[in-house]
Formats: structure tokens, sequence, C-alpha cells
């Protein structure tokens, strides 16, 4: 197993890991449109040992209160069927976390399970005054600080970029 930064090769079988996965298209096409766009600003795979994907974790720009603040979203996290429940998709979390501070991110935000994102450092971001469009998600919308000072003085609507709203 190898878990590295998405390179060109790698798409088809990203599109192909995200409808199994979730069994729709809609992550596939999702990341599909934030690679056409210029809008994917890390993606983390992790292969198998004859390289097929098997594991993937997709950060791409968000705004807050309309102000670029060097933050992202996560999303999709996908891990194979097959692979689940061992470890993988956390070793894809980590792998992005380090990368982004490595590229000096302030902070990361995800929608997703309070239970397993929390088990990282993710924090419910309800008690940041942060928030983001999809009504009754105050529970499941999370962030994470990769810089001291990411939260210092910031508020309001966590804003995805355009391809979020079309699927």
């Amino acid at each position: 197993m190898l878990i590295r930064v998405e390179i060109p090769v790698d798409a088809a079988g990203i599109d192909a890991l995200l409808r199994r996965a979730f069994g729709r298209d809609d992550e596939a096409d999702l990341v599909q449109q934030l690679r056409e766009d210029g809008l994917l600003t890390l993606g983390i795979v992790a292969t198998d040992d004859q390289g097929g994907v098997v594991g993937y974790a997709a950060f791409s720009p968000v705004d807050v209160a309309g102000v670029d603040r060097q933050w992202v979203g996560l999303a999709p996290l996908a891990v194979d069927e097959s692979l689940r429940r061992q470890g993988l998709g956390e070793k894809l979390i980590y792998e992005g976390l380090d990368a982004l501070n490595e590229f000096s991110y302030a902070a990361v935000v995800v929608l997703g399970d309070p239970a397993y994102y929390g088990r990282f450092g993710f924090r419910a971001a309800a008690q940041y005054d942060l928030h983001c469009r999809w009504p009754g998600t105050e529970t499941a919308f999370q962030v994470y600080p990769l810089a001291e000072d990411a939260l210092n003085g910031v508020s309001g609507l966590v804003e995805y970029s355009a391809p979020f709203g079309r699927f």
C-alpha cells in the first residue's frame, strides 16, 4: 500500500473508486469538475500493489465570510469497501493534513460524522460561529486549525467552491 499525492494517471482510478464507494456518480462528477476548474487543492491517493486506487481524499478551497483565508474543505473521502475499518481513511486524512500544513494552509473544514472526524482533532465549527450553507448540519460541520491563529477573529459562512452547488 502506497499513500501519496495524486498524479494525472490516477484520475480514472479515482473516478472508478468514487463511483463504487458511494454507489452513485455525484462524488466522482464533483472531483472531475473540481479538477477541470483548477479547484482541486490537493488529492491524496492510496494505491494497492498493482497501482490501483483503493483510497482517496480530496481537498479544495473554501472562503470564510467571502474572504480567501487559505482554508480548504475535505470532500470527498473514500476507501474501497474491502479495505474499510482498517485505518486507511485515517492515513489519507493525516497525509493530507501534513501536506496542507507544509504548504501553509490555515484550516480544514469537513461535513461528516463528528465521532469519526473528532478522532483527528476536528471540532464543531459552530462553537467558532462558523457555518455552511446546508441546513441541519450544525453538528456535522467541523473545523481543524492548521495554523495557531486560524480561528482568531474568524466567523460566518464557510462557502465551498461552485462545483459543490451542482451536486
